[in-house]
């Protein structure tokens, strides 16, 4: 289904604040190269709404949550060149020499990202159904424009300013030397962060067999209304009204008390548009009393002067088995293909099975938190194909991250050969410290703006994507790269 249009005109006004935000965080961090970052976003974003429109596609909440995806891809692959360029003009190299070297050195970590993200979002479009098909399609189209930004626009710009005599430093007073010379032993921390982890994940697998998920009519079938009052409304009256016509119904308060989310079941084996027709009248006269005096069928259904019906959407029970056996065998599929793509890459199967794990990790700590905060959160957190589209989203940040941490380990690994394992491990952590925080933060404050600003349509989805930026960025520092480490060393150990 697609959005309504308060839900886009509030989507908007909130993605250009969270856009705005970035853009001056860039600038506070990197000074004047973050200029140059900007105007790749920029161009970035517009490309992606630009062939997007050329598509055809509409906006729905999947599509937003690979554009957000997307947008972190974005300000990563800049983060990343970056943080590079920083390392090599520490090393006290030239201004053109740092820059060519800290292109080429990141290369190959944007590359690996969004190549495993790549697979992945192909898997979800080949196997995927209309949710997911469309957020693969937006995911795949904002990796390349996202590729084509950062590694030949930014280069281009920053190429152009350098080569005309400007100096650029990649920081500020306040940034210059920030995360420099940071030494934690994330490893020695990983016990702690297992049994965190663990403690977690069983409260909400304890919740999910117990209270389980607020599960929408994408999964169970079903008609759903969005209607809005001229006033506030007691929900449960409401659902008397209902409920003495059609039977049965879910009735919900969705952010403000005038606005309600009203399903129902009835005749939903009946899909012809009398059925609709049907359905969406005895609605009507349900709620009538609560209604203003005078407001006409016909002005209800168009939703005139911002009441009456807001949204509409209906699953058959057929489709919604669909939807979920589709969505599981895409996701099991893609992450097989980027298990074996990073085998490939890495050729070392502990490697993929740290990113694999890291993967489930965050999906069951998403899941189980929603479990668990679903009947008191303010927002509606239902199952819907828009919740599938978050835990992808989920699964393609925590890989991007964790590839990237990967990545950094192996090139560690190939230049300090004398280095004992772990000191290599901690030290790829810390160098790639500054890249982790930099890109979390600023993909934390799109989604944080958008949940603040964004309609209430929007929220249960935002809600799933802060808690998977925040736990996939844990997981890749401490759940990610210590399996990978003790799977590693407990075969070296084997070997010896």
């Amino acid at each position: 289904p697609s959005l309504g249009q308060e839900a886009i005109d509030t989507g908007k006004k909130s993605f250009v604040i969270a856009l705005i935000l970035v853009l001056i965080w860039m600038l506070f961090y990197y000074g004047r190269a973050g200029i140059f970052s900007d105007i790749a976003l920029i161009l970035n974003i517009l490309l992606i709404f630009g062939i997007l429109s050329g598509l055809g596609a509409v906006l729905t909440l999947p599509g937003i949550a690979g554009i957000v995806l997307t947008v972190g891809i974005a300000v990563d692959a800049n983060v990343l060149i970056y943080e590079r360029i920083r390392e090599e003009l520490s090393k006290a190299k030239g201004q053109k020499e740092a820059i060519q070297d800290g292109f080429n050195h990141a290369l190959s970590s944007i590359l690996d990202a969004n190549i495993t993200t790549g697979l992945t979002a192909l898997i979800l479009f080949v196997f995927g159904t209309g949710p997911i098909k469309g957020f693969a399609t937006t995911l795949l189209i904002g990796i390349l424009t996202s590729l084509f930004t950062a590694i030949f626009i930014t280069r281009l710009l920053i190429d152009w300013y350098v080569n005309r005599g400007g100096k650029l430093e990649f920081s500020t007073k306040l940034t210059k030397g920030l995360f420099r010379n940071i030494n934690i032993n994330f490893l020695r921390k990983r016990k702690i962060s297992y049994v965190l982890s663990a403690i977690i994940i069983s409260g909400g697998l304890a919740s999910l067999f117990t209270t389980g998920l607020d599960e929408g009519i994408d999964f169970v079938g079903g008609r759903t209304y969005q209607v809005r009052f001229a006033q506030d409304v007691n929900s449960e009256e409401v659902k008397g009204a209902v409920n003495a016509v059609f039977g049965s119904s879910e009735v919900k308060t969705i952010g403000s008390a005038n606005q309600l989310k009203i399903s129902t079941k009835y005749k939903i084996d009946e899909n012809s548009a009398e059925a609709d027709e049907e359905v969406q009248s005895k609605l009507y006269g349900a709620i009538n009393p609560f209604l203003p005096d005078g407001l006409t069928y016909e002005q209800f259904v168009a939703g005139e002067n911002n009441v009456g019906k807001m949204y509409s959407g209906k699953v058959s029970p057929t489709i919604a088995d669909d939807i979920k056996r589709s969505s599981v065998w895409a996701i099991l599929g893609s992450l097989i293909v980027v298990f074996l793509y990073i085998l490939l890459r890495f050729k070392k199967w502990q490697f993929s099975l740290g990113a694999v794990a890291a993967v489930f990790h965050d999906v069951l700590i998403v899941l189980g938190i929603f479990s668990i905060t679903w009947r008191f959160m303010p927002f509606s957190m239902e199952i819907d194909q828009a919740f599938i589209a978050a835990i992808l989203t989920v699964i393609g940040y925590s890989l991007n991250d964790t590839v990237v941490v990967f990545d950094r380990i192996r090139e560690f690994l190939n230049e300090h050969t004398s280095w004992e394992f772990e000191r290599t491990v901690n030290s790829a952590l810390n160098s790639t410290l500054s890249r982790t925080l930099n890109t979390s933060l600023t993909t934390l404050v799109v989604l944080l703006a958008m949940f603040t600003f964004g309609a209430d349509s929007l929220r249960g989805l935002l809600f799933a994507l802060i808690v998977g930026v925040i736990v996939g960025t844990y997981s890749s520092v401490f759940i990610a790269t210590p399996i990978m480490h003790d799977t590693l060393n407990k075969m070296s150990k084997k070997k010896d």
